[in-house]
């Protein structure tokens, strides 16, 4: 049911109040637009706690999923999720975002990409915040997670909800809280990583904190908190483009960049490792530089540090392929028609996200070089080459065998790695996946 005139009574002239006993009683509706990586597990986590939870989204696959009580994100059980949905009824979801006003706290989960010119594409964030205006009423809290820039809420989501005749945080609250959510990640997950988290006003933020619990880090206002997510993420950025720099300069100068690395980590102050590989991937590391620099832009300031981190590190699809290449050629072949079996398509090991993944465009290249192109990944059912589906191939003895070039692209711990330094003729470590062994074999590049 709606929120009804007998809710609306209840409610004195204080909204904040009146939310936040709904909140720690539990009582509160729920609503999480977007069931994607961060989407699910949130509304899941919600419902575990014992909220009743409403997921939104324009995918019907997903929500005949989710109402079936089928899970179809990694880092949640099974088990449970077919208890909150099925036996519980605590978890629904609906394409249907009328039902916006039947809860009480909204959690934006959308995605924000950026297009081929890498500028933010915050189209799914209008949108949500569209349905939410629709439904806005007295005593609703909205939070953003999705990554963004600093004036998002402000600038884009404030205007629409303030047509509405409300005041933000007399009426109704608004907050920014980034999502933190690391696929396959068995340590860190929502229950136990920090999470900042910053309101258009002090009722918004400290009202937002409430509702997000005991790893809730409030911060100053919106734009902190905006600007917060993409600072964390550009650090990681930047740094892995000086990792992947001095690989390839280390190459040159016949020097072991890892065993550099690991020497220079034994510092135990005013260091941080980070390692070179084939690229950046995920949802948010190669994305969230782009929409800094945007901003950046609109303020005449350059972002010079990141624009060039952004060329090392899309350039590193080449690097491997140039590597490839010599590989083949000290064996006395050329890379067109050869036999070239990559090992992993994920983004990052033990999982199958291909989301920005930089085996992608190592993949394009290499087709375009006319390879013969065998792709495994057991998280995996199918990769883009050149905007074409082609299914993953089983691993085996045989398919090493019969490959001119194998290139470790994911460091899934499922692979055999002694078997495929003895069964591979040439192997390629992008990922350092056989530091332990790898120098025993001399088919052996990292």
């Amino acid at each position: 049911m709606s929120v009804n005139q007998q809710d609306l009574l209840s409610i004195s002239s204080n909204h904040k109040d009146y939310l936040y006993r709904k909140i720690k009683n539990k009582t509160a509706r729920i609503g999480v637009i977007g069931l994607g990586y961060v989407g699910l597990p949130t509304a899941f986590e919600k419902a575990e706690e014992g909220y009743d939870v409403i997921g939104f989204d324009v995918s019907d696959f997903k929500v005949k999923q989710v109402n079936g009580g089928k899970n179809y994100i990694n880092d949640i059980d099974d088990a449970k999720f077919n208890e909150l949905t099925k036996a519980r009824k605590k978890l629904s979801a609906t394409t249907d975002f009328s039902k916006l006003n039947q809860v009480d706290v909204v959690l934006i989960c959308v995605p924000t990409p950026i297009d081929e010119y890498k500028q933010p594409d915050l189209s799914f964030v209008r949108s949500a915040t569209e349905s939410i205006a629709a439904n806005l009423h007295p005593g609703m809290l909205v939070i953003l997670e999705s990554t963004t820039y600093p004036g998002t809420t402000e600038e884009i989501m404030m205007p629409l909800f303030e047509e509405k005749g409300y005041t933000a945080g007399k009426d109704f609250f608004v907050a920014y809280s980034p999502e933190r959510i690391d696929p396959g990640n068995r340590k860190f997950g929502i229950k136990n990583t920090p999470k900042i988290v910053g309101g258009v006003t002090e009722h918004c933020t400290s009202l937002a904190a409430g509702f997000i619990g005991e790893v809730a880090y409030p911060v100053s206002s919106v734009k902190v908190a905006e600007m917060a997510k993409v600072y964390e993420n550009t650090f990681r950025f930047i740094n892995i483009a000086f990792a992947n720099e001095m690989a390839v300069l280390g190459e040159k100068m016949d020097i072991d960049m890892w065993e550099v690395i690991e020497a220079s980590g034994t510092k135990p102050y005013g260091f941080m490792k980070f390692f070179p590989g084939p690229g950046v991937g995920g949802h948010c590391i190669p994305v969230d530089p782009y929409y800094l620099t945007y901003k950046a832009k609109e303020m005449n300031q350059n972002t010079k540090l990141i624009e060039l981190a952004g060329e090392i590190n899309n350039n590193m699809s080449e690097v491997v392929v140039n590597r490839a290449m010599k590989a083949l050629n000290e064996h006395g072949k050329a890379i067109n028609g050869s036999k070239v079996v990559v090992l992993g398509a994920a983004y990052k090991k033990d999982i199958g996200d291909m989301r920005e993944s930089p085996i992608l465009p190592i993949l394009d290249e290499l087709a375009n070089a006319n390879a013969d192109i065998k792709v495994c990944d057991p998280f995996i059912n199918k990769v883009p080459i050149n905007n074409n589906m082609h299914p993953t191939v089983n691993y085996s003895k045989q398919l090493l065998q019969s490959a001119d070039l194998v290139i470790i692209g994911t460091d899934h711990t499922c692979f055999n790695y002694k078997e495929i330094l003895e069964q591979s003729k040439i192997v390629l470590d992008t990922r350092n996946a056989c530091k332990d062994i790898g120098e025993k074999y001399t088919n052996y590049i990292r």
